[in-house]
């Protein structure tokens, strides 16, 4: 059963932006997924099998993608 909740936070837009501004590039990306996984449950399997590929060498070199050769 999924569950529905509200959550009230008194915080401006602008303190999110700072507070995001602040966070290290790989923080933001993690962000990023995060929101986007919590929103697409199509985006977070994408991922999780990406991320089986790579741990199962299931991967190409950047030669190989981009090289026309």
């Amino acid at each position: 059963m999924e569950s529905k909740f509200s959550l009230t936070i008194d915080i401006t837009p602008a303190q999110i932006i700072e507070a995001i501004m602040r966070m290290k590039k790989s923080e933001r990306n993690t962000l990023v997924e995060d929101i986007l996984a919590a929103a697409s449950p199509e985006y977070l399997k994408s991922i999780e099998e990406a991320r089986t590929d790579y741990k199962k060498g299931r991967v190409y070199t950047h030669n190989e993608v981009f090289d026309s050769k």
